[in-house]
This record gives structure tokens, C-alpha cells and sequence, in this order.
């Protein structure tokens, strides 16, 4: 694993919020201090999406979600250097996370990247399952989305089976971000003229 290297270590952690307690009654509680709509970046990184993303729709908040905390001090201190307000973070796993989210109350997921633990025998550990399809669906709000991105193909086929399997939601068209929203992941293998894939889902209404 590359260690990453920080010259300050002097972060302020204005955005940072606390991780659920261990799926308390009480849900984790989101200091925005507004109504606005919700998205949330699951396995934000290094927050290039995020940080581009909240600073185009000012009118949206967003909860960006990682395991990394060094990470995750580091998009604190470029939302806070940006004047960014509509920005929180939380340094935790996202199965641990979305159980203590309000029902319906996030407009959009993006899941991009994450581990495609290629290995076989590791394939329990990969974040997209039914049980997530489960959670994202109680989380989101009606006709909500989510929105998927990987360089795996056996991933993606995995993850292309899973959530065609569940009746609760249905294909849409392919979330493409703009130029300034890349990751950085998808950034290096552009650069490298590798493929990337990209499937959406929406929440289904029931009629």
C-alpha cells in the first residue's frame, strides 16, 4: 500500500462530521443547514468529482463518504479554501454509513471505482450486492439514481447482473461527467486510452 505523504498535518476538519454509531436509533444527523437535495459520493478518494461537483451546483448539498481519513482532510481543506458550504464528509465504511441515513433522503448516488477485489476468492468483499442494492433502495428518494463507474470488466458485468436482478430499479442512461468532474482514476486511464464502464439505475416508482 503507497503511504501518502502531507507536508501539513494541521487540519482544521471543519466538514468533517462523526461516522454512525454502529447503527444507533438515532441515525447519523447531517449539519447542513439547509433543505437542499442530497447526493452522495461513495468512496470519494481524492475528491476531484466532489469538490468539482459542489462547486457547479451550489443548490445541492453532498455527503462524500470514504475509508481514508487523510483523504478525506484533504478535501476539508480545499472546500474550505474554495468557500465551499454545501460539502460533508464522513471517514467511514458505506455499509456502515447508509443504514443510518434517512429513509428517501438522498436524490443521487455515484460509485465510482471502487475495489474490484479481483480475486475470486475475495469477491464477498466487493461493496456492489444485493444486500447494498437493498440499502441504496431504502435510502434514496423516489425516483432517485445511482450511478456506477469501473476499468474492471468482470466487475462490471458482475455489477451489470446484480442490479438488472433487483425489481427495484431500472436501467437509464450512463452518468457522463463533465471534463472538470473526472476522478483521477478515470483521468489516468484516459490518459493511457484504457476503457472505462459506466451504468445508471433509477429508483422504480411503483405505479
Amino acid at each position: 500500500m503507497v503511504r501518502e505523504r502531507v507536508k501539513n498535518r494541521n487540519f482544521r476538519n471543519v466538514f468533517l462530521i462523526p461516522p454512525p454509531a454502529n447503527g444507533g436509533e438515532a441515525g447519523m444527523e447531517l449539519p447542513f443547514d439547509n433543505h437542499q437535495p442530497l447526493e452522495v459520493d461513495i468512496g470519494c478518494g481524492r475528491g476531484r468529482f466532489l469538490l468539482a461537483r459542489a462547486r457547479i451546483y451550489p443548490e445541492i448539498n453532498f455527503l462524500g463518504i470514504d475509508r481514508s481519513l487523510l483523504r478525506l482532510q484533504k478535501i476539508d481543506s480545499k472546500a474550505l479554501a474554495s468557500g465551499l458550504n454545501n460539502i460533508r464528509l464522513v471517514n467511514t465504511d458505506a455499509l456502515r454509513c447508509l443504514p443510518d441515513l434517512p429513509p428517501a433522503s438522498v436524490n443521487t448516488f455515484y460509485v465510482f471505482f471502487p475495489d474490484p477485489w479481483p480475486k475470486r476468492r475475495h469477491h464477498s468483499k466487493r461493496l456492489i450486492s444485493p444486500a447494498f442494492t437493498e440499502l441504496v433502495f431504502r435510502t434514496l428518494a423516489p425516483a432517485g439514481t445511482i450511478h456506477l463507474c469501473t476499468d474492471h470488466t468482470d466487475y462490471f458485468d458482475a455489477m451489470l447482473r446484480c442490479w438488472n436482478a433487483c425489481k427495484h430499479f431500472r436501467p437509464v442512461a450512463p452518468f457522463l461527467p463533465a471534463e472538470e468532474e473526472e476522478t483521477d482514476f478515470a483521468l489516468l486511464f484516459k490518459a493511457q486510452n484504457l476503457p472505462t464502464h459506466r451504468c445508471s439505475y433509477q429508483k422504480a416508482v411503483a405505479s
